[in-house]
């Protein structure tokens, strides 16, 4: 059997050689987009992408079954999706997909796509990702109330004042990953709704593992969930 048709160990339903995918795994270890990609390999386009859509959902369900945070933590939420319609400002935002993101400092950051931010729908959310007695630093959201009460140290920065940082206090980690996420988001041109949690994760991804060899991360992520 030759090099190039050999069975592909990493992905069961393929036509793909192994040597191709390893081609197509190291172009999206580099965030090349798929159109980029297509070009470079000379692979169709419609497999490129079929390819990245299945990494992608691999990436996303190892976030899911990430661990607890505890310590310091930073918490926010951020809305991506449409430039922001003029008299439209905070949270509501018309158009925009909300989204609740928690940063251990020093550490990882996870990610959750939310119908609004109401207290409701925070809280769950950062009691099953935080345990109870660590540090968690907010903004002066309304909805953060009750933090204290449900076994958690408490510190808020209100921008709302133009207060950023007190001591120790303040969110900048968390902001920092919006900043990467939509600058990354910003170069596909608009991501379809369908799509945008895969793309969201991506980015928690990357953030997770900066620093890192992504490709090997990402062999190693492929070869244990065997797809």
């Amino acid at each position: 059997m030759s090099r190039h048709t050999r069975k592909n160990r990493y992905l069961k339903r393929t036509h793909l050689s192994e040597p191709q995918f390893r081609v197509l795994l190291r172009e999206f270890s580099r965030d090349s987009t798929a159109s980029e990609t297509s070009l470079r390999t000379g692979l169709n386009r419609n497999t490129v992408n079929r390819i990245f859509t299945i990494l992608r959902r691999t990436i996303a369900l190892e976030s899911e079954g990430s661990g607890v945070f505890s310590g310091e933590v930073e918490v926010d939420e951020c809305y991506f999706g449409a430039r922001r319609v003029r008299g439209k400002r905070g949270r509501g935002a018309r158009g925009k997909v909300p989204v609740i993101g928690l940063l251990k400092r020093g550490g990882s950051v996870y990610t959750r796509i939310i119908p609004n931010c109401t207290k409701k729908q925070l809280m769950p959310i950062i009691q099953g990702k935080v345990l109870e007695g660590s540090t968690i630093h907010t903004d002066g959201w309304r909805s953060y109330d009750g933090l204290i009460v449900n076994g958690y140290k408490h510190y808020r920065v209100y921008h709302s004042k133009d207060e950023f940082v007190r001591g120790k206090s303040h969110i900048n980690g968390i902001e920092s990953f919006w900043s990467f996420a939509k600058r990354r988001l910003a170069k596909f041109n608009g991501v379809k709704k369908s799509l945008f949690m895969l793309h969201l994760k991506e980015s928690e991804f990357r953030w997770n593992h900066h620093g890192e060899n992504l490709y090997l991360d990402l062999l190693r992520l492929v070869r244990e969930k065997s797809l």
